[in-house]
């Protein structure tokens, strides 16, 4: 079907004879008139007359309800005390989120986010959400925990509060926020899909970093690395450091698939107020070198003769060279990375029962966990 415009405008309809009915000046005025005053009536009043028919406007004078708990509501507690990151090194630079968690300046993020611009000497700048931005510098950061303190001075700043991330449980609402993909200021929601995952993540192969995380399906993308997952009071539970994707395709970045991984804040903590404090973190060890390569259940005790540290834990509790550890405080070990996260999952000092096999034999000896050197 086609639309023959060769008599006119849309707006002056062909009269019978095929001729148009022009406008006058006079018609235009009187029609300009007519409506001025039917628009001041309405105007002045929600009701009127339009033409001999009545007319009422309703207008809606309800207000939006953002009680204390809601998403908005904690969303715009929490907001201005996080912050993006942008970490520039020679090869280009890096970009994450991070969060207050002292007013006098101190910021925690991840330590992937600032690695490279620390290795070669470049700059950091952090951005506030109200858009302002700061230079800050390293007070420490530790690639074993996958975690970094920054301060920055001059601002006025509000901290988190901290949560107990070992009360919480699988089908908790949280909500994170950080810049994903340099998106500042992106909330999102979901709930608490699992706990203890062992999860590695890391730059590099000589420069893991070994994780004892809770597992959300809160949105999380590059770029939300570092910033806080917050439970249903606003406090903060985690800190978004990983995510499981498809994989890459056609030359795109891959984004989330539901399933995103947080440092849990109570080990996030320790290793930050070590930071603050020593501008370094330690962890616990066993004393022992696993075999990474071990594909059975539980973790292979390396069989070589360096696996046992001499004095160290494991030497002084009995174990040996090849045993397998399938247990420890009543955790199952399923594999060596397992086995990593959950003694780190511990602090220095800390006394633990492990389980292993020896052969067709089974056994169970008491060691306390030292610090690494």
């Amino acid at each position: 079907m086609s639309t023959n415009f060769s008599n006119g405008p849309w707006w002056e309809p062909p009269s019978k004879s095929g001729l148009n009915r022009n406008i006058t000046v006079k018609s235009a005025l009187l029609i300009a008139i007519v409506v001025g005053i039917v628009a001041g009536t309405i105007g002045a009043s929600s009701t009127g007359s339009l033409f001999g028919h009545s007319v009422h406007l309703v207008r809606s004078t309800s207000a939006i309800e953002r009680p204390a708990g809601s998403v908005a509501e904690i969303a715009q507690r929490v907001l201005p005390s996080v912050v993006s990151i942008d970490a520039q090194s020679k090869d280009g630079g890096a970009t994450g989120s991070g969060f207050v968690i002292d007013s006098s300046g101190y910021i925690l993020t991840n330590n992937h986010v600032i690695a490279a611009s620390v290795s070669s000497g470049g700059n950091i700048t952090v951005q506030l959400n109200d858009g302002t931005s700061y230079p800050a510098k390293v007070v420490g950061r530790d690639s074993a925990y996958d975690l970094a303190v920054l301060k920055i001075t001059g601002a006025t700043l509000k901290a988190l509060q901290f949560g107990d991330s070992d009360k919480v449980a699988v089908g908790d609402s949280v909500i994170a926020i950080g810049s994903p993909l340099g998106l500042s200021g992106t909330v999102t929601l979901g709930i608490i899909s699992a706990k203890n995952r062992a999860v590695t993540a890391g730059e590099s192969n000589t420069d893991n970093s070994f994780i004892n995380a809770l597992q959300t399906d809160a949105a999380i993308n590059p770029g939300n690395s570092g910033g806080p997952l917050v439970d249903a009071t606003g406090s903060v539970i985690g800190v978004n450091s990983a995510i499981a994707s498809l994989g890459a395709s056609m030359g795109s970045q891959s984004g989330s698939i539901g399933l995103g991984f947080a440092i849990p804040i109570n080990q996030a903590r320790k290793t930050a107020d070590q930071l603050i404090k020593n501008g370094k973190a330690t962890y616990p060890v066993m004393g022992i070198s696993v075999d990474m390569n071990y594909a059975g259940d539980g973790a292979l005790i390396a069989k070589n003769a360096q696996a046992i540290m001499p004095g160290g834990p494991a030497a002084k509790a009995g174990l040996k060279s090849g045993d397998i550890i399938t247990d420890i405080d009543g955790r199952v070990i399923t594999s060596p990375e397992e086995l990593i996260v959950a003694v780190r999952a511990h602090s220095v000092g800390d006394t633990v029962t492990v389980k292993y096999k020896r052969g067709t034999s089974t056994g169970s000896v008491s060691l306390t966990l030292t610090a690494s050197k």
